[in-house]
């Protein structure tokens, strides 16, 4: 995601910078405000309820201040072509060409060149946030997957991609962790 010489259309790592600014200043606000272009409720047409956005700032205050901050510095240092070149399962890539936390060109489009056999859906106007917003298509894309005839042949991508970039969502760190990010 970071622009490189061999990735000229990533993003420049000030807005890493300015991520990992937000998480560690004022994080319960920097939650509330980042809530809305991951719903894409500053753009016309959205239709996002304060409780869907206020489930956000919750689900986000949860993760751990060393959790997050790591998470954010992978996103800007980690190198995954190699890692999506040797996927050998069936993947689904779906996306939201509204997307203003990643954007599409440089995550989805090229990941669906890397990986193979990798079926690529768009969804029109969706945004970062469109497991939400895009529910039930979402859903039915899901479901409408092929199954899997090799037994233990399925992982989770989203396990595969917290690992590889050293973010779980739901690690909890200690106090004492957050504030050695702090310092």
């Amino acid at each position: 995601m970071l622009q490189t010489a061999s990735n000229p259309g990533g993003l420049p790592i000030e807005v890493f910078d300015q991520l990992g600014a937000g998480v560690s200043g004022d994080r319960s606000q920097f939650y509330q405000d980042l809530s809305r272009p991951f719903f894409g409720v500053n753009r016309p047409g959205a239709n996002v309820s304060q409780g869907m956005l206020d489930m956000f700032w919750l689900w986000s205050m949860q993760i751990g201040l060393k959790a997050a901050y790591v998470c954010i510095k992978a996103f800007s240092e980690a190198e995954q072509t190699a890692d999506l070149k040797r996927f050998d399962v069936p993947t689904l890539i779906i996306h939201g060409d509204n997307d203003q936390i990643v954007p599409i060109a440089d995550s989805a489009l090229l990941s669906a060149k890397l990986v193979n056999g990798a079926t690529l859906k768009v969804y029109p106007g969706a945004p970062h946030g469109l497991t939400i917003t895009h529910q039930q298509q979402f859903n039915e894309d899901l479901l409408a997957l092929p199954p899997v005839v090799e037994p233990g042949a399925v992982r989770s991508v989203v396990s595969l991609w917290r690992t590889a970039l050293g973010c779980d969502r739901f690690r909890r760190t200690s106090a004492r962790e957050d504030q050695e990010v702090r310092t």
